[in-house]
């Protein structure tokens, strides 16, 4: 029979586990935006080494399971000596992760950026580093950003996959509760409840922004 009792005395330590689900996905993301920049960079550079990295890292990263990348992060970081804390380990690898999606997501959107305009900040005497943070990422970020939002939302869910190593977050959490009070049905549909609102949340507030894009541009 389904007991709503005991979702309402577990609801409050799954949102406080959600609010860790939100700071590593929101963490992996920013860091792997950091990461993406730089691979798509490198991809679209006249680097024939440069290119070769960011093909591979590329091909790497969306290659392989991100369920076994963790594992290799959480395995092999102390083989060499690495004994960093598992969420840390955890938040990097996703880092890792969503910087390859993210290089090409990117790419998509400075390849859409007119030529004319990077030629026009040339000749104005910006150097490459300032047009790259001045000129192609903002604009890179209001042609892709309906992806880079899809991204993050992913990045979410995909974060779930943490509690494979031990970091408690909301699923790890919820794994815990219904393995005690033997109460898996009502437990896992209030953690998806949960992954829903923080998902539509985002999503939410992408449109909010991609909004106001929207009227500085017609201003």
């Amino acid at each position: 029979m389904f007991d709503t009792a005991i979702i309402i005395k577990s609801l409050p330590m799954l949102l406080g586990a959600s609010v860790w689900t939100v700071i590593y996905s929101l963490t992996s993301v920013a860091i792997g935006f950091c990461i993406g920049t730089l691979i798509c960079a490198m991809g679209l550079s006249r680097s024939g080494v440069g290119r070769a990295v960011a093909a591979f890292y590329v091909s790497f990263f969306r290659g392989v399971p991100l369920l076994v990348q963790l594992l290799i992060s959480y395995y092999c970081l102390p083989l060499i000596g690495l004994n960093v804390p598992s969420s840390v380990a955890a938040v990097g690898t996703l880092a890792l992760c969503t910087g390859a999606y993210l290089a090409e997501i990117l790419r998509g959107g400075f390849l859409g950026i007119p030529p004319g305009l990077i030629e026009a900040a040339r000749m104005v005497g910006l150097s490459r580093a300032q047009i790259l943070t001045r000129i192609e990422v903002p604009l890179a970020v209001r042609l892709t950003l309906p992806a880079l939002v899809n991204e993050t939302t992913m990045m979410v869910k995909a974060s779930s996959l943490i509690s494979v190593v031990g970091v408690l977050e909301l699923t790890r959490l919820a794994q815990n509760i219904a393995t005690s009070t033997f109460q898996p049905l009502e437990i896992y549909l209030t953690a998806g409840a949960i992954y829903f609102v923080i998902n539509g949340a985002i999503t939410f507030l992408a449109s909010l922004l991609e909004r106001s894009f929207r009227v500085e541009k017609a201003a």
